[in-house]
């Protein structure tokens, strides 16, 4: 049974989306000179990526940890199929 949220996830990533992982480094707020790590995965579009531009404003203009760096890592899920070459075959009658 395929329930309606993996049909939307799947037409999603027929339209381009891609799991996208953002490693975003913030100084803390009470410590300025520490440094903390969030991670965080949402489904994107690639090269351009509006979901985490938009969470990054959203954190600057609304957060009081000052951003320090952020990484993005995205892959696509959906893939040519993977297939190797066998050097015997068998045929059973």
């Amino acid at each position: 049974m395929v329930t309606v949220s993996s049909d939307k996830q799947f037409s999603d990533q027929l339209r381009g989306y891609r799991l996208t992982t953002a490693e975003i480094i913030y100084h803390l707020p009470d410590y300025p000179d520490l440094l903390q790590t969030f991670i965080w995965q949402t489904m994107d579009i690639a090269p351009s990526f509006p979901s985490i531009r938009k969470f990054l404003l959203h954190w600057e203009q609304n957060l009081e940890g000052k951003l320090h760096s952020a990484k993005v890592m995205s892959t696509s899920l959906i893939k040519p199929s993977e297939f190797r070459l066998i050097d015997q075959s068998w045929q059973i009658h």
